[in-house]
């Protein structure tokens, strides 16, 4: 048997004024996002917004559908869209909340498993990381510079090989 430990560090913030400039326009840019998020059945309405290399931000959010696996989230959606529009841009960071009417949410709100896989992708296919800021609609606001902290033992692509 043998044993290994996965370490990973995250910066948190008491809230999102104090994160640095940049990135909280893109938190604020993802807010914005969140008030258009087509979420009638969850009423979790999630914005994304990410950086591009070229500086220009694009903005997604939830787009649910009442067959739900045929919806998507708000971190594909930016980072679907930005790879179709700007497939030679690299993507510097995203940003990611939530709100909704039924309950405050004060802790960070994190992809799900799905957009983790997609934001590993993204970092393989640019060959960079990815900065990662969550937050809820208040409260604390946690940071951190890959996705492979959010999905440490991710699927690649070489186990698709023998």
């Amino acid at each position: 048997m043998k044993e290994f430990t996965l370490t990973c560090t995250f910066t948190s913030y008491k809230s999102a004024d104090e994160l640095p400039d940049a990135d909280l326009e893109l938190m604020n840019e993802a807010t914005k996002a969140s008030n258009d998020a087509y979420a009638p059945y969850s009423k979790f309405r999630v914005g994304a917004a990410l950086r591009l290399g070229n500086g220009k931000i694009i903005c997604g959010n939830n787009q649910e559908n009442v067959a739900y696996p045929s919806g998507l989230c708000a971190e594909r959606v930016a980072l679907f869209y930005a790879s179709a529009t700007y497939p030679n841009e690299i993507v510097e960071s995203i940003a990611v909340t939530a709100q909704t009417d039924e309950f405050k949410i004060s802790d960070p709100v994190t992809p799900c498993g799905s957009c983790r896989q997609v934001l590993a992708e993204s970092e393989k296919k640019q060959n960079t990381n990815i900065r990662i800021i969550m937050k809820g609609a208040e409260g604390e606001v946690y940071v951190t510079e890959s996705a492979q902290c959010l999905l440490p033992l991710m699927f690649r692509a070489d186990k698709l090989k023998k």
